[in-house]
C-alpha cells in the first residue's frame, strides 16, 4: 500500500492539509462522523470547541484501531464544526494534536463551517476515509 501526498506548484501553499492524496490498497476503510461522546454516550465538552474536538479526535482514533489501521492511513477527512471562528480553528488544533498524541492529522481535509449537526449539543464531528492492505 503506497499513499502518496501531492502539493501541486500551481495551487496555493497547503497550511495544515494536503491537496491531493493517491493512495493505492485493497481495503478502503469508511469511518461515520465521531463527535465528542464517551463510552457510555454522554457528550464530553458542552459548549467548549476544544474538548470536543479532543474527544471526537479520540474516538476518530478508536475507530480507525477497531478497522485495523491507524492515522497513517487516513487519506481523506472532513471537519464539521459549529460557530466556526479563527479561535474556533485553534482550539481544533490543539484537540486534535493532543488527542493524537502529539500528531497532526496531515491529509487531504475539509474544514466546514455549519448552522447545526445532529444534535444541538453538539459543535463538532469528525469523519475520515482509510486506505490499507
Amino acid at each position: 500500500m503506497t499513499i502518496e501526498h501531492i502539493n501541486p506548484p500551481t495551487l496555493p501553499e497547503a497550511q495544515g492539509y494536503i491537496h491531493v492524496v493517491k493512495a493505492t490498497g485493497t481495503t478502503t476503510v469508511y469511518i461515520a462522523g465521531q463527535g465528542a461522546y464517551d463510552t457510555d454516550g454522554k457528550l464530553v465538552g458542552a459548549n467548549d470547541h476544544y474538548l470536543q474536538f479532543k474527544q471526537a479526535f479520540t474516538n476518530l482514533r478508536a475507530a480507525l484501531t477497531a478497522a485495523g489501521t491507524d492515522l497513517e492511513h487516513v487519506v481523506k477527512a472532513t471537519f464539521y464544526v459549529v460557530n466556526s471562528t479563527e479561535e474556533v480553528l485553534g482550539a481544533f488544533i490543539q484537540g486534535m494534536t493532543e488527542a493524537l498524541d502529539g500528531q497532526y492529522l496531515l491529509t487531504a481535509s475539509t474544514f466546514v463551517g455549519v448552522e447545526r449537526l445532529a444534535f444541538d449539543e453538539m459543535l463538532v464531528e469528525v469523519d475520515a476515509i482509510a486506505v490499507m492492505d
